[in-house]
């Protein structure tokens, strides 16, 4: 099989040696110059650089011009699945195009298949048709979210007490930035707990799935707070909910990271993305379920769907969390680490990633534990364990951040 992936992430998070028998498939890996470098040295592939500014189609079919077209199209990184659906379309390749891969990339083609399921969701509208429409009649009050309909990890999304303010911060000073009102929504905000479910879905079964409750949220995050994700049960409840989401928007096999209020009333739909989770999420996943969930979709896909993976059922006793604190908010700069000993010592460390004091760290925005400048994961243990180190932990360790 000839296969093409569009290479973003790190090669040892997706594992792709382990995944895919090189020997056998002829694989090309077309990426920008330093993520092609963390492919192993002696992956036996081709490698296809691309120089990472302009459209991503794009620079992927001018790579591939004048090879023969593969049978299949990877891309395992959020930002790369339209492109992966433009390259098929353009080469004729089978598998996912644009239009499947809408409602789960764009957040109001997902939250209107979701709604028009039947599927709480927050009210929302996209900021185009509200700003140009002549009465401009918004159905909530109250606090409200502009947010981006395609971004990821909390980018350029804001609150604002009222829909009016919302519409006046727009009037005055843009679009956050530097957008277009085509590429933004607003929602109404809800003010309940977050809790997420990761998974694998196939021929619209989910084989395995782990259920998380976030401490801290990805906004606050963005803002530069951490956050932690702490296992939960996965309740018969949570399940149905989840599944009833992924048929929703068209998910039928892929992996899946599913996001949602827990409110009195009932779980309420936040968002999707056909991805597994950022930070140690992945890894946490994989203790409490025995399952690698990039590979295994990469093995599913290499089989044709027979090659499921074998989950156990997690230990409501022997759970994990991940916790991660955000990078410097600035061009360059240092870190300093205080009151952390205790905690890093604790039993439950499982995993301790800490920069060396006065070390500079990365300024963009990243769950990546390598760029983090302190993150880990905890574990077994049950939720209540779990989430009391996390809340201790962020109460005490300061992370302090000093420009350059």
């Amino acid at each position: 099989m000839r296969i093409l992936v569009l290479h973003r992430l790190p090669a040892n998070e997706i594992r792709y040696a382990q995944a895919i028998d090189h020997a056998i498939h002829q694989v090309t890996y077309v990426g920008v110059k330093d993520r092609l470098a963390n492919l192993p040295d002696d992956l036996p592939c081709t490698r296809l650089e691309r120089p990472g500014t302009d459209d991503v189609a794009h620079e992927v079919l001018a790579a591939v011009a004048g090879m023969p077209h593969p049978d299949l199209v990877v891309a395992l990184a959020e930002s790369d699945l339209i492109p992966a659906a433009r390259v098929r379309e353009h080469l004729g390749v089978e598998g996912a195009r644009e239009d499947a891969v809408l409602p789960v990339r764009d957040k109001v083609v997902m939250k209107a298949a979701v709604a028009a399921a039947g599927l709480s969701t927050p009210r929302f509208l996209a900021l185009e048709e509200i700003l140009t429409s002549s009465t401009r009649k918004i159905p909530w009050q109250g606090p409200t979210v502009l947010k981006p309909r395609g971004s990821a990890m909390s980018q350029h999304v804001q609150v604002f007490p009222t829909p009016s303010a919302t519409l006046d911060r727009v009037a005055s000073q843009g679009i956050p930035g530097g957008g277009q009102s085509t590429d933004f929504e607003i929602e109404e905000f809800i003010d309940a707990p977050v809790v997420h479910v990761d998974g694998l879905v196939v021929d619209d079964e989910v084989v395995v799935s782990q259920a998380y409750r976030y401490e801290g949220t990805c906004l606050e995050f963005a803002e530069g707070r951490p956050q932690a994700d702490i296992q939960i049960e996965t309740t018969p409840e949570l399940s149905r909910w989840a599944s009833d989401c992924l048929k929703a928007v068209g998910l039928r096999t892929s992996i899946f990271h599913l996001e949602g209020f827990q409110t009195p009333q009932g779980m309420v739909f936040l968002e999707i993305g056909a991805r597994h989770a950022g930070g140690g999420t992945m890894d946490t996943f994989e203790l409490a379920t025995g399952v690698h969930l990039p590979s295994s979709y990469l093995r599913l896909l290499m089989s044709g769907g027979t090659e499921r993976p074998e989950p156990r059922t997690p230990d409501p006793e022997n759970l994990y969390a991940d916790f991660i604190y955000p990078c410097v908010p600035h061009s360059e700069g240092r870190v300093t680490i205080q009151e952390e000993a205790r905690f890093r010592e604790n039993p439950l460390v499982r995993r301790w990633q800490q920069r060396a004091p006065e070390t500079a760290v990365a300024h963009r925005l990243s769950y990546a534990v390598a760029d983090a400048p302190l993150g880990g994961v905890i574990g077994p243990a049950a939720s209540t364990d779990l989430s009391r180190y996390v809340r201790e932990l962020f109460d005490t360790v300061v992370v302090r951040y000093e420009t350059a």
